[in-house]
């Protein structure tokens, strides 16, 4: 059956992608099919996950994640941007200028505000260390008069982490169990299941093959979401700093 890095698919995108396989296999009468013991295991796995995700989803610290997000994204795409636009000044000083800093930027990658939480964060702290003692870069800064933009985004970023810290004590406290623990334990289950069907096709010496319908069925939506995984790669690379996944 056809492949698909796992790994890429955002939370949300993997329980969908989990719970449309499991669809199309109950359509097609699995208790023939000899894979039942296997289908069982993933399904309370992916229904384990699911259980986690909501809970997650629910949490009142994760609402204020997202607004603090989208606030330190803002900062750090609204520098770029203008920063961007000098690149093509006139007045060549400022051109320099704006060229440095985005130099700076483009060393931590093509897309910071769509990494994940843990990798902006640090990837953030990491840039504005540079803006805060390298002179070239904090006269830079101080010729476009942007520190109170910096500024933001800094504030942005620590109170994120801060908030991020806290969700994950309390995450941690109400169960043991994290969402990256379960989906490894999926992914495991998902393997088994699609190696199961791999191999029975296999076997079958004389055509048709009872597993070729479902088999095509599921080569079908994993394209899908293969597809979903090439577009968000092509679209990043016409945005603004990136290197992996929101969470």
């Amino acid at each position: 059956m056809n492949a698909i890095e796992l790994k890429l698919l955002r939370n949300a995108e993997y329980l969908q992608y989990v719970k449309d396989y499991l669809g199309i296999i109950n359509l097609n009468t699995p208790e023939q099919l000899g894979i039942e013991a296997k289908l069982a295991v993933l399904t309370t796995k992916t229904t384990e996950l699911e259980a986690l995700y909501k809970k997650a989803l629910a949490s009142e610290k994760t609402q204020e994640l997202l607004t603090l997000d989208e606030r330190r994204d803002n900062a750090i795409n609204g520098i770029y941007y203008f920063l961007l636009g000098y690149s093509y000044h006139y007045d060549a000083d400022l051109q320099q200028k704006a060229q440095s800093l985005l130099a700076n930027m483009a060393l931590y990658g093509s897309g910071i505000a769509r990494l994940n939480y843990q990798a902006e964060t640090a990837t953030l702290n990491n840039l504005l260390r540079d803006w805060e003692n390298k002179p070239e870069l904090i006269d830079a800064i101080s010729s476009f008069n942007i520190f109170a933009w910096v500024n933001e985004m800094k504030v942005a970023n620590e109170e994120f982490n801060n908030k991020y810290l806290s969700r994950t004590q309390e995450y941690g406290d109400a169960n043991p169990e994290t969402i990256k623990t379960k989906r490894e334990e999926t992914n495991t289950a998902y393997y088994a299941l699609r190696d199961r069907i791999d191999a029975l096709h296999l076997l079958i010496e004389t055509p048709p093959s009872p597993y070729a319908t479902v088999i095509n069925q599921l080569n079908a939506l994993t394209d899908q979401y293969n597809n979903l995984l090439i577009n968000r790669t092509d679209n990043s690379s016409l945005e603004t700093p990136e290197t992996p996944d929101k969470s």
